[in-house]
């Protein structure tokens, strides 16, 4: 029996970072990793820019300018954002100008308009102003040449928004990997259906990829298979060729209808390991077979989501250089109480503030998943603790 972050190690060796890529639409980049460096052709402002609206002046021309002698200078010109004032700001003029328009040249300073008396022809300023003072620079954001943004980097908005200050209108990003998910069971009915009595609707496969597709994986394949071993090894078949990385829920421990184990036998895929060492879910198992890499979660509603996000993500982070896969962990000191020795390396369902996690009050068994709202970590109870205790310092995975 493996324990987890052997586990881990091992299904991360058997997947390789993806390594195509496709060109997007800045906005349809929005989530996904890029895969090219993006440097700035350009300076940004390209030009001397206006922070605010008010006067483009000489700075030496307002000084000892106040509200009970004022400093009065001749008007010559008005420039709004996306306008440029082809004069020169001589001595003893100013130009009226509006936020983010070009500072005219002699210009070195700009008064704000509610230090003056907003004169058109000829404005009163109230107020000096050093050289420089409202001046955004030629490329005070950044400067041609400089690298903007890395490979590897997750686009959210405000990586967007720098590309498209770049003039990018494409991303080159790496293309999502394929996944398919397969539930198992003669039990299992699909949400809609008529629910005969000794029947329960199909949850797991719902919950695996609801999960994927919160992070934009849709997988190309989302379905239910009976307990028939050879229905279960041709549907396998025809998946490996389209998918690395193949997840199945149910199966996996040793009644008569756990038929993932002939599964395997079937295809003469490689076995990587049978049972890690947690509760709930103990009895995963990982096989390859022909470079698909098969992750068989157990079929109880809980085991099959803990082991997910222990196991499965992982992985995932691996395959997708997406960093928002990693299962992050913190110190946390519990507001609650847990009676039940833990036996093994329990994971329960709790949710987390801060330094501090709460158990959910609701069932922790492994079949049940109402106790999943609402939860955001999972808590991990060692393997010799007799239960855990208010004010114990445990480990919080964030979900």
């Amino acid at each position: 029996m493996l324990q987890m972050e052997d586990a881990v190690k091992l299904l991360q060796e058997q997947v390789k970072p993806v390594t195509e890529t496709e060109e997007l639409s800045l906005l349809e980049g929005v989530g996904r990793v890029l895969a090219e460096k993006a440097k700035a052709a350009m300076d940004q402002p390209p030009f001397p820019r206006s922070p605010l609206d008010g006067y483009a002046v000489r700075g030496e021309d307002t000084q000892g300018a106040n509200e009970e002698f004022p400093v009065g200078l001749n008007v010559v010109g008005k420039v709004c954002a996306g306008e440029v004032f082809s004069g020169v700001v001589g001595e003893k003029e100013a130009v009226r100008i509006m936020t983010g328009a070009p500072i005219p040249q002699g210009a070195d300073t700009v008064i704000r308009q509610e230090d003056s008396d907003r004169g058109e022809r000829r404005v009163q300023i109230y107020r000096e102003s050093r050289p420089y003072e409202n001046y955004c620079r030629q490329g005070e954001d950044y400067q041609a040449g400089t690298e903007l943004l890395k490979a590897g980097t997750v686009l959210k908005g405000s990586e967007i928004a720098l590309a498209a200050s770049l003039g990018l209108d494409r991303v080159k990003v790496y293309r999502r990997p394929e996944v398919a998910v397969i539930s198992t069971g003669d039990e299992l009915v699909n949400p809609g259906e008529r629910l005969m009595p000794g029947k329960i609707y199909d949850s797991n496969r719902y919950y695996v990829t609801g999960r994927l597709m919160e992070k934009g994986i849709s997988p190309v394949c989302s379905c239910h298979c009976g307990d028939e071993p050879e229905e279960m090894a041709e549907r396998i078949r025809q998946l490996s060729p389209q998918v690395p990385f193949l997840i199945t829920t149910g199966g996996v421990s040793v009644g008569e209808k756990d038929i993932i184990h002939e599964v395997i036998r079937i295809l003469g895929a490689r076995q990587l390991f049978w049972r890690v060492a947690v509760k709930p879910g103990a009895p995963t198992l990982a096989a390859v077979f022909q470079g698909t890499l098969m992750l068989c979660l157990s079929g109880n509603p809980f085991g099959a989501a803990a082991n997910f996000e222990l196991l499965a993500r992982p992985v995932l982070e691996r395959l997708t250089r997406d960093p928002g896969w990693t299962l992050k962990r913190q110190r946390v000191f519990l507001e609650n109480d847990y009676q039940k020795p833990a036996g093994a390396r329990r994971f329960l369902r709790g949710y987390v503030k801060g330094e501090r996690a709460r158990i959910s009050a609701g069932n922790q068994a492994s079949g049940a998943l109402s106790a999943l709202l609402g939860c955001n970590c999972l808590i991990e109870i060692g393997q010799d603790q007799p239960g855990a205790r208010m004010g114990d310092e445990v480990w919080a995975y964030l979900l």
